[in-house]
């Protein structure tokens, strides 16, 4: 079975795992509406998704 030859320092190990983190959510504004959105989503608001209403809302 394969074993680490050496010890790994803690500098090497640290700066391996700092990659692991959230980023925040990106939101953009909704054309119709200006409401924010999440990106290539349908607006929950108006129903609309490029230019074009793909859900029908009720008034």
């Amino acid at each position: 079975m394969a074993a680490p030859k050496r010890k790994m320092s803690k500098a090497r190990r640290d700066s391996r795992r700092a990659n692991w983190k959230l980023t925040a959510p990106q939101y953009v504004l909704c054309p119709q509406c200006h409401e924010p959105v999440m990106p290539h989503h349908v607006c929950s608001e108006c129903g609309y998704y490029d230019g074009k209403e793909v859900i029908a809302q009720e008034a």
